[in-house]
């Protein structure tokens, strides 16, 4: 795990120290600093140009050593500054997480940065994003492959560097609390299991509720227990609550999706590739990452997180395609494709939120549809949306927090795709308008005059290639949406 330090100098034995170059300051940052002339000529010579996360290294003599000196560009400045200093931390970390080296000092000193403590504070977030790894179950590996760098310390970023990571550190605890459900195996995480992990990860002052299989029939959640009913692992309902707005005032509502794996039940998935559907419950582990956050950094607001929590599998008690449920809110469906489960989990969690709470706004998430890959791919989510204001405040948030979403239309037309010949409605349209058709069951169980958001997040929650901050795998998507929404929107 990598431990980060905030310093007003260097640690007089720093093994290596990486010196962060706005563009404009090269090389005149370099030759002003003590002992980096390899430093400048390595720089010179590799045309380093202080692009953002680009890194040289350059090996120079300290007495009876070798030190390493790096220059890592922070790009240009200005409103970019942030995200340049986030990827200057992931970028640092990629390159010596298994180098052998112990510790790092970062020197922002004289950097010419806008806001030195929030630098500093970025710096440590990418580098911790970076960090992140989940070798827990493996029982062998070449020391080679095995991480040394156990310690970052950054030094120039002020009195304020502090206050700013203890901020941020809360989004990357949270985001690791995601990645980490998101990334075991199915046989590990289940519904049951799912709900002690998190229990066990929130700290106090979070309310944690859970309903079990027999309070979900009692209540007539038909939809969601349809779902799991071929499995032999039992559906649960995880609530997570957190008051730190006024009393008495309406909560916002965050649910997700928590399908711990999916076969697509009877209207079975093919093989190659179902490994993936472990991560069907990423919109449930982006919820849960987003309450840690919040409670962790004490939000300014009244928060409830409800994640609806089955297993999809095709026994001799599954539903069948052709079959017709009665979720909670008493609306029949006829489920025609038994691997449309998710909007089918979501609509009884919607209506429990909604009888239970009574929130004023209510933003689910979900991996929810194959489509939605095929339209954005694994650049943006969707968003849906009844209510124009939520949506541009949650679009806004997904800009500043580096996890973008695009807006898709909703609308009559798309409604009656998905109209049933015997039953108030389907849970599929036909093939068009997938993504759009899924928005519109999901809508309907949303009570007149709460604001209502959906956000299909399915090429979005694992990373096959990896990014500017992690490594590929889980990528704990969601979990920075939902506290810049609510910093933003609820917190102003």
């Amino acid at each position: 795990m990598l431990t980060i330090r905030f310093a007003d100098q260097a640690p007089s034995a720093a093994e290596a120290v990486a010196y962060p170059i706005l563009g404009g300051q090269l090389p005149g940052r370099l030759l002003a600093l003590d002992g980096t002339q390899a430093l400048r000529h390595a720089a010179e010579a590799q045309r380093f140009d202080a692009e953002a996360a680009a890194i040289v290294e350059a090996f120079v003599a300290d007495g009876g050593s070798v030190r390493r000196l790096f220059a890592v560009g922070l790009g240009t400045g200005g409103a970019g500054e942030g995200a340049a200093a986030e990827k200057v931390g992931a970028a640092l970390v990629a390159r010596l997480e298994t180098s052998g080296l112990k510790r790092l000092t970062v020197d922002l000193t004289d950097a010419g940065l806008s806001d030195p403590a929030e630098a500093a504070a970025r710096i440590a977030f990418g580098a911790t994003l970076r960090a992140w790894r989940y070798d827990v179950h493996r029982t062998k590996q070449a020391s080679t492959q095995k991480p040394t760098l156990a310690e970052l310390v950054i030094v120039g970023g002020g009195a304020g560097a502090d206050t700013a990571w203890a901020r941020h550190s809360a989004v990357a605890e949270g985001m690791a609390l995601t990645r980490e459900l998101v990334t075991e195996p199915a046989n590990i995480i289940y519904p049951e299991s799912f709900v002690e992990r998190v229990r066990a990860a929130m700290p106090e002052g979070v309310v944690v509720e859970v309903l079990d299989d027999a309070a979900m029939r009692e209540l007539g959640m038909g939809a969601l227990l349809g779902v799991s009913q071929g499995s032999a692992r039992e559906a649960r309902l995880l609530a997570l609550r957190w008051n730190g707005g006024a009393e008495g005032e309406a909560p916002v509502a965050f649910v997700g999706k928590g399908v711990t794996f999916d076969t697509g039940g009877i209207s079975i998935k093919p093989a190659g590739g179902m490994e993936d559907m472990k991560w069907d419950m990423g919109g449930a582990g982006a919820v849960a990452g987003a309450m840690l956050t919040l409670a962790r950094r004490g939000a300014r607001a009244n928060i409830i997180g409800v994640c609806g929590l089955v297993e999809n599998m095709p026994d001799g008690l599954a539903q069948r395609p052709g079959d017709v449920v009665t979720s909670m809110s008493g609306q029949t469906i006829e489920v025609i494709n038994t691997d449309a489960e998710g909007r089918l989990v979501l609509c009884d969690a919607i209506t429990w939120v909604q009888r239970t709470h009574k929130p004023k706004t209510i933003v689910d998430l979900a991996t929810l549809t194959g489509a939605m890959i095929i339209t954005l791919g694994h650049e943006y989510g969707g968003i849906f949306a009844n209510d124009d204001a939520l949506a541009d405040g949650l679009l806004a948030a997904a800009r500043d927090a580096g996890e973008p979403l695009w807006r898709l239309p909703m609308g009559d037309p798309y409604d009656k795709l998905i109209d049933s010949a015997i039953a108030d409605m389907k849970n599929v349209g036909p093939r068009e308008a997938g993504s759009i058709s899924a928005a519109q069951f999901i809508k309907r169980f949303v009570d007149e005059g709460v604001a209502w958001a959906h956000l299909d997040i399915a090429g979005m929650v694992w990373s096959s290639k990896g990014s500017s901050l992690m490594a590929k795998g889980a990528t704990g998507f969601g979990v920075r949406l939902i506290d810049r929404y609510v910093a933003d929107t609820l917190e102003a």
